[in-house]
C-alpha cells in the first residue's frame, strides 16, 4: 500500500531508504528549531514586546511552535504533494520580519501581514498562476535563486556569530573582520569549532553532521559559560558592549529538559492591525515585499531536490508541482498563524535525497520527528548563536554547489544569474536578487534581438518587480 501511494518503486527506491532519507534530512535541518526562537524570539516589535505579548523573550513557545508546524506542513508536503521535501520557518524571510515589520507594529499585525501573503499565494496557486509563473523561469535561473539564497544564509550566519561585523564608526568598508579586524573572545573559538566540526563529518559524510556539530558546540559553550561568566555581547540593563560576549543569547542549562509543549502562540495574528500603525501602502508594498520572496524561494529549491533526485525534466519542472506549490503557499498562511513566520521548503531535504530518499514518505518521516522534537522545546534555551551559526555556513556551501550548472558563456543568463546571486546577500534581501534577476534578463534577451524568447509571464512578473524597487518614490508621491 505504502508503496503504490509513494511510488516507492516506481522511482527506483525502498521504504528502508525513505526512513533514513527522512531522518537524515531532520538531522540537517533540525537547527531551525533552535535558530528561530534567536531570530525572531529575541527580536522586539513596535511596543517593545517580544512574540506572545511578554517582557522578556520565551525561545521554548517558539521553538515548540516551530517544530509543530514544521511537523504538520512536513507531513502534508508528503501525503499530497508526495515529494521528499520537508517545510520548516523560511530563513531569511524571518530575519526580514523580525527586524523589518515588527518594528513597525505589533508582533500580532506583523503575523498578520504573513497570514494575507499566504492567503494571496494560496489563490495564485489554485487559480494556476503561480505554477505558471513558476515554469516561465528559465531553469538557470532558478538555479542562480538557490545559490543566492545560500550565500545569504552563509552570511547570516556569519554576522549572527559575530565572526563578520560592521566596521567601527565610518569607515572604508562596511563590515570587518569580527572586533575592529580581530577575532576575540571565547564564542568565536565556539563558533570555529562547531564549523570545522561540522565540515571534518561532512567530509566523512557522517549522517546528521549539522546537528552534531550543534550539539557539541552548545556543550562547549556551556562548559565555557559556567567556568568563565563571558556574558552577553550586549547589556540591555546597562548599555554596555563586551565585544568578547555571546551574541544575544548566553548559553546556560535549562531547569528541565523535556516539558509539555506550550502552543500558545497558535491564532495570535491580526490579520488587519496593520493598518492602524502603517499608511495602506506602506501595508501594500510590504505584503508584495513578502509575496515575492515566498513566491520564488521554492523556485530554486523545488528545482534543485527534482535535479538531484533525478525527478525534474530539462526544463526543471516536477512531477505534482501544483500539489507541492499548494501546500509550500498553505504554509505560509500556517506560519503567520502560528506566530513563527512564513514556513516554506528547505534545500536541506537534498541531504536527505543524497541517502536515497525519493518520494513524499521520507517527508511524512522527517514530520514525525520534529513532531516528536516539540517536546524538547526547553534544550533550544542553552543554545546560542555561536554554536548554530555554522550550521548556515554549510547549508550556503551546499546551496552554492549548483552553480555549475549555469551557462556563463550567455550572457544573458550569466549576467542576471551573477546579479541574483551577489545582491541577495550584498543587500541583505533575497527579492532583489531575485527581481534584479529578472529585470536584467528581460532586459539582455531584448537587447540581444532575442525578446520573443521571454515568457509573457516573465515579463509581467519583471514589470512588478520594477514597481517594488521604486517603492520608495512610489510611497513618497501617494503620502
Amino acid at each position: 500500500m505504502l508503496d503504490s501511494y509513494f511510488k516507492i518503486s516506481q522511482r527506483g527506491s525502498t521504504v528502508g531508504r525513505e526512513v533514513r532519507g527522512g531522518i537524515v534530512t531532520f538531522f540537517t535541518m533540525a537547527y531551525i528549531v533552535a535558530l528561530n526562537p534567536l531570530i525572531i524570539g529575541l527580536s522586539k516589535d513596535v511596543d517593545g514586546k517580544y512574540i506572545g505579548g511578554g517582557d522578556a523573550p520565551n525561545l521554548a513557545l517558539v521553538a515548540a511552535m516551530t517544530a509543530l508546524m514544521a511537523g504538520v506542513l512536513t507531513i502534508l508536503m508528503g501525503v499530497i504533494g508526495k515529494y521528499p521535501l520537508a517545510i520548516a520557518t523560511g530563513l531569511g524571510l524571518n530575519t526580514f520580519v523580525a527586524v523589518g515589520i515588527a518594528s513597525q507594529m505589533t508582533w500580532a499585525d506583523a503575523m498578520g501581514l504573513i497570514v494575507l501573503e499566504g492567503i494571496i499565494i494560496t489563490i495564485l496557486v489554485l487559480t494556476g498562476f503561480r505554477t505558471a509563473v513558476f515554469k516561465a523561469v528559465p531553469a538557470q535561473l532558478k538555479i542562480a535563486i538557490s545559490v543566492g539564497i545560500g550565500l545569504f544564509i552563509a552570511l547570516i550566519g556569519l554576522v549572527d556569530a559575530g565572526f563578520v561585523r560592521k566596521t567601527p564608526g565610518t569607515g572604508p568598508v562596511p563590515v570587518t573582520l569580527g572586533d575592529g579586524g580581530t577575532l576575540v573572545g571565547w564564542p568565536i573559538l565556539v563558533f570555529a569549532l562547531g564549523l570545522f566540526l561540522t565540515i571534518g563529518l561532512i567530509v566523512k559524510k557522517v549522517k546528521g553532521a549539522i546537528l552534531i556539530g550543534i550539539v557539541i558546540a552548545t556543550v562547549a559553550a556551556v562548559a565555557i559559560e559556567t567556568s568563565l561568566k563571558i556574558g552577553p555581547l550586549f547589556n540591555g540593563a546597562t548599555g554596555a558592549v563586551n565585544p568578547k560576549g555571546w551574541n544575544l543569547n548566553v548559553p546556560a542549562m535549562p531547569e528541565k529538559i523535556v516539558a509539555t509543549p506550550d502552543f500558545s502562540l497558535l491564532g495570535q495574528f491580526n490579520l488587519f492591525g496593520s493598518l492602524d500603525r502603517v499608511p495602506l501602502i506602506t501595508v501594500i508594498l510590504l505584503v508584495f515585499t513578502l509575496l515575492l520572496s515566498d513566491f520564488f524561494d521554492t523556485v530554486g529549491t523545488v528545482t534543485a531536490i527534482g535535479h538531484e533526485a533525478g525527478l525534474a525534466d530539462k526544463d526543471g519542472n516536477v512531477e505534482n508541482i501544483d500539489r507541492i506549490l499548494l501546500v509550500d503557499s498553505l504554509a505560509a498562511v500556517a506560519g503567520g498563524a502560528g506566530s513563527i513566520s512564513s514556513n516554506t521548503s528547505y534545500i536541506e531535504s537534498a541531504a536527505g535525497v543524497g541517502e536515497g530518499a525519493r518520494t513524499g514518505l521520507a517527508s511524512v518521516v522527517t514530520g514525525i520527528c520534529f513532531l516528536l522534537t516539540t517536546f524538547l522545546a526547553p534544550l533550544v534555551a542553552i543554545i546560542p548563536y555561536e554554536a548554530a551559526t555554522p550550521a548556515l555556513v554549510i547549508v550556503g556551501f551546499l546551496m552554492m554547489a549548483q552553480i555549475k550548472a549555469i551557462d556563463w558563456d550567455d550572457y544573458g543568463i550569466a549576467i542576471p544569474a551573477f546579479l541574483t546571486i551577489i545582491l541577495m546577500p550584498f543587500t541583505y534581501n533575497i527579492s532583489v536578487g531575485i527581481g534584479a534577476g529578472f529585470v536584467t534578463h528581460v532586459a539582455i534577451r531584448y537587447i540581444q534581438g532575442r525578446g520573443k524568447e521571454v515568457h509573457p509571464l516573465l515579463l509581467l512578473v519583471s514589470g512588478l518587480f520594477m514597481v517594488y524597487f521604486l517603492s520608495s518614490p512610489i510611497n513618497t508621491w501617494v503620502g
